[in-house]
């Protein structure tokens, strides 16, 4: 049962992916909505199964696949499968009621999304390390295309930018690989690490050429030069996809690759540098989305600091004890997810603003808090989130971060926790002091449809109450990233 439900994870989205090649936006869209609700009911499907059998999923029906392939789903990969569903099936929801059907470009858009969700499944479920390459590879064309999709000149210069820096990541993780395959003769995670422990071959030169990599396509301070740009031109859909989940694809593969290699083959300069640089994007990200202009990019470089909060990961779970190992583990887990629900609220609420009055500008949404109170609501609920205020799933995750820190005796981390908090509440509350203090030169704004402001407020309000269900999200989660997957 569970290898059909995995094959429907899969393939279903393939499958959706081919019929609205050849439809029409406005067709394809209602075709979409009815495959949102199958993967949907999928993706509960297999975490019902989990729970109801207590037990993890690993290999393929026995089959024997060449160079070590393999799928599995563990706790973590359940986490990633059932966000993806709800976050894909808020931006697809939203970008069906968002985009112009007019258009006739537009129609790329059904294709490129299902295609999107269809390697993110493969991601979340591979256990091999060529198969996480391809299904990034697959990612970051999609997502280029998605970013792209308009044809207009500045959104094909942000998406070459991105294809061109994206690629320099995909090489060097690439390179890791090979050297992992020259040295070990297969490429199964779970493998690697028993050989690796049995032999005490060093592994350090490979796992920093593919954590490089996937810093890279994560958009870790200093090469998060491509995201913003994106951000600017792509359609708040397609935004809060690329922020919501397409970062953390990398993100996921690097905390696997660390977790499961990292204890035996990192090397503590190592763990120390990637937890250098993430403080350095929580402060830097703030502190640039405080002084930009224009909306999306406050939200855009918001998700360069929060992806910072990320990286602690790596020094937190190095020569440190099991405890205090897990508890930096689920503290990151949370923040991945609340900053997932949060910063997809946040675009797609940023897209109403900005569709209401007609600007992308931060001063020409003086006066939208009398019109368009919900979405800016759903902006404001979603920043909570982000400054890790109670009972968001953002305090949770930081609240474990800042004990596993001053656990571990690493008190460095809480200051850049602490910090980042603060700057995130200046970036918010300076979008609500635009909206309401300020005067308005518009008589009159733009009122976008219910429906458009209501998928924005279920995510932002998903972030807000995530912190109220923490233990159970532990409980799937089981045990620590790097245990791997039970027969």
């Amino acid at each position: 049962m569970t290898t059909w439900l995995m094959a429907g994870l899969l393939f279903t989205p393939l499958a959706w992916a081919a019929i609205t090649l050849l439809l029409s936006f406005r067709n394809g869209r209602w075709v979409s909505w009815l495959g949102m609700l199958v993967q949907v009911l999928v993706s509960v499907g297999v975490w019902l199964l989990v729970v109801d059998r207590g037990e993890f999923y690993h290999g393929l029906g026995g089959w024997d696949a060449p160079l070590g392939i393999e799928l599995r789903v563990d706790g973590l990969a359940i986490i990633f499968v059932l966000l993806t569903a709800t976050v894909a099936t808020a931006c697809g929801w939203h970008a069906g009621m968002y985009l112009d059907s007019d258009k006739p470009w537009q129609k790329h858009f059904w294709p490129l999304f299902w295609f999107l969700w269809a390697a993110l499944n493969s991601v979340w479920l591979s256990g091999d390390l060529f198969n996480l390459y391809v299904g990034l590879e697959v990612i970051t064309l999609t997502a280029v295309g998605l970013v792209a999709v308009g044809g207009q000149a500045d959104a094909l210069r942000a998406a070459l930018r991105y294809l061109l820096v994206a690629l320099v990541g995909s090489m060097a993780y690439l390179l890791g690989v090979a050297l992992v395959y020259g040295e070990f003769g297969v490429l199964s995670l779970a493998v690697v690490r028993e050989l690796q422990a049995e032999n005490g071959v060093g592994m350090t030169l490979p796992l920093a050429l593919m954590l490089g990599g996937l810093a890279v396509k994560s958009a870790l301070f200093p090469m998060h030069g491509w995201l913003p740009p994106a951000h600017g031109v792509a359609k708040s859909p397609v935004s809060g996809l690329m922020s919501g989940l397409v970062v953390k694809a990398s993100f996921y593969i690097a905390a696997r690759l660390w977790l499961e290699l990292g204890h035996e083959a990192g090397s503590l300069a190592l763990a120390q540098v990637l937890g250098v640089l993430g403080s350095a994007a929580v402060v830097w990200g703030s502190w640039l989305a405080l002084r930009q202009k224009k909306l999306k990019q406050v939200v855009a470089y918001s998700s360069v600091a929060q992806i910072g909060y990320l990286f602690l990961l790596f020094p937190l779970t190095l020569s440190v004890s099991e405890a205090v190992s897990l508890q930096a583990q689920q503290g990151v887990t949370l923040q991945v997810v609340s900053h997932a629900l949060a910063k997809g609220a946040m675009f797609l609420a940023a897209g109403n603003l900005i569709l209401s009055v007609r600007s992308g500008e931060v001063d020409a949404l003086a006066g939208v808090g009398r019109f368009l109170p919900f979405s800016l609501f759903s902006f404001g609920l979603a920043g909570v989130s982000l400054m890790g205020l109670p009972p968001s799933g953002g305090f949770a995750a930081k609240w474990l971060l800042l004990q596993a820190s001053l656990a571990s005796g690493q008190w460095w981390w809480a200051l850049v926790l602490l910090a980042g908090g603060l700057l995130s509440a200046l970036y918010v509350f300076r979008i609500y002091q635009a909206s309401f203090v300020q005067d308005s030169d518009l008589d009159e704004f733009y009122h976008p449809p219910r429906s458009l402001e209501l998928v924005p407020m279920i995510l932002a309000l998903l972030a807000l109450g995530l912190g109220l269900v923490v233990d159970p999200m532990l409980t799937l989660l089981g045990r620590p990233f790097g245990e791997g997957s039970v027969p």
